[in-house]
């Protein structure tokens, strides 16, 4: 009997465990490691953060499914790895703290055969001095919880400008290497939307505050899209919108400190800046879970299995070398550690082998370089196939992956609302193919031209809240899950 290991319950945890279990039925254990109670549908968190939706709505606890389906659950996070066992057991095993009430701080070790790090990113606020809703000054719809938090102010700021004050709504990135520039776009879309919705709109001065260089670039290096049969950069259709919505955009920009009413940054020519705010929500920059990982003699290894930025390193070529030598093939296909091959990553917790927006710095020496995005589908996808690999894996005793999901093959779907409404709402719904640019298949444009797409309207609205149903169905493990795809 085996036994399989996933640290993590998001999207790509949660998947990975859903599938094995599918696959592997009794015969196998799968046991699946989290802090959290609880399984987020992190995209309608956006709508959570402007109180058109009830966090109920977004999450579910997981323990109830897990308990269902056999999977072995424990509601702790992950602190140490020991791939080669101790000194006492050569069983590999992972040390765990528990989180739960009643049992927070018990400590114990879970042995494994395979390991799937699913972690997802910390939040690393603490990057720049101010950010944050708990230690700082801003609010964030990372979470449900902040999300909440992120409505509740809204709220206040509307009634402020019923009453006619002039307020500055800044909305974006706080840190200049941010990732999920997407989610911010979505939510300054959602903002400004139920500002007109409250008939406040004219009292608003609203301000996109991004690492990117250019609107569209969303951490991918932009792209060149297919809307209604002609061609446009995904820049030109961002710049749109925000010109017919009178949101004004700050570009290449990095948040240095934030005060109760202002932030302070730079952008590429290093000269300082000041913005006032009344109302911000800026996205933190991430960070892999941090893990201490230990030989058998109590070792410290950690290096060799993750990178600086505490993401696991898979089989990825991390040669340095400039960004203009860095191409598709570099990035990774099956996810399986070079170091253990019982190891794998899946979604935001393996490490990127490169940027794939053009980075940037300073004459100080600030970045500003918009981290690649593995969030949603990439993660579903990267899941399932790491899944799939270690069922065979099991099957065969044989070290070698079988399956793969190379995001330099994969396309993906996105739908980015733009304000939420049965019959007024919109969102412009996007497929990229493939995610990483591969100007060598794709000298043009780096990607499919015919299946990089882009289209808004009340259609895209749709095509998300029917997403949210039917992820949340999914994840929920009911009968035949399986058929909605990653």
């Amino acid at each position: 009997m085996a036994r399989v290991v996933v640290m993590g319950a998001g999207v790509a945890g949660h998947t990975a465990a859903l599938h094995l279990k599918r696959k592997l039925g009794k015969a196998h254990d799968v046991v699946v490691v989290s802090p959290n109670s609880k399984w987020n549908w992190i995209p309608s968190n956006i709508w959570v953060g402007v109180d058109r939706m009830a966090a109920s709505k977004v999450v579910f606890p997981l323990e109830p499914v897990y308990r269902k389906k056999n999977i072995e659950f424990h509601q702790a996070k992950a602190t140490t790895i020991l791939p080669d066992g101790d000194a006492n057991d050569s069983t590999p095993q992972i040390e765990i703290e528990y989180t739960a009430a009643g049992a927070a701080g018990r400590t114990a070790r879970i042995s494994y055969d395979y390991l799937i790090n699913a972690t997802g990113p910390a939040l690393n606020f603490a990057a720049t001095p101010g950010l944050g809703p708990e230690d700082g000054h801003t609010v964030s719809v990372c979470t449900p919880e902040h999300a909440v938090e992120a409505a509740r102010e809204l709220t206040a700021s509307i009634a402020r400008l019923n009453k006619g004050e002039k307020l500055t709504f800044v909305i974006g990135t706080g840190h200049g290497t941010c990732t999920c520039e997407g989610a911010a776009f979505e939510y300054v879309l959602n903002v400004e939307h139920e500002l007109r919705r409250h008939g406040v709109r004219d009292n608003a001065d609203i301000v996109f505050f991004t690492n990117e260089m250019e609107l569209g670039d969303f951490g991918v290096g932009g792209m060149i899209i297919k809307n209604k049969g002609s061609f446009m950069s995904g820049g030109a259709l961002a710049g749109t919108l925000f010109a017919e919505r009178g949101i004004r955009a700050i570009l290449g920009a990095a948040a240095t400190n934030i005060s109760a009413d202002t932030i302070e940054y730079v952008q590429v020519d290093g000269s300082p800046q000041s913005l006032h705010f009344d109302f911000s929500m800026l996205l933190p920059p991430f960070r892999g879970v941090p893990f201490a990982v230990l030989d058998r003699g109590g070792r410290d290894i950690t290096a060799t299995v993750f990178a600086p930025s505490g993401f696991m390193k898979v089989d990825a070529d991390y040669t340095a070398k400039p960004y203009e030598e860095w191409k598709a093939a570099d990035w990774p296909k099956t996810y399986q550690s070079p170091a253990y091959s019982n190891m794998f990553a899946a979604g935001i917790a393996f490490a990127p082998p490169h940027a794939i927006s053009k980075p940037h710095k300073t004459p100080d020496g600030v970045v500003i370089a918009p981290a690649p995005p593995r969030t949603g589908q990439p993660s579903g996808a990267i899941a399932k196939a790491v899944a799939f690999s270690i069922v065979d894996m099991i099957r065969t005793n044989n070290p070698t992956p079988t399956h793969g999901a190379p995001m330099s093959h994969l396309a993906a779907a996105c739908v980015a609302s733009a304000g939420t409404g049965a019959f007024e709402g919109s969102a412009v719904a996007m497929v990229m193919s493939p995610i990483i640019p591969d100007w060598t298949r794709y000298p043009e444009t780096g990607r499919n031209i015919k299946e990089t797409t882009a289209e808004i309207g009340l259609g895209g609205h749709w095509a998300k809240r029917i997403l949210h149903s039917a992820f949340m169905y999914k994840m929920h493990g009911y009968p035949f899950w399986w058929v909605v795809p990653e």
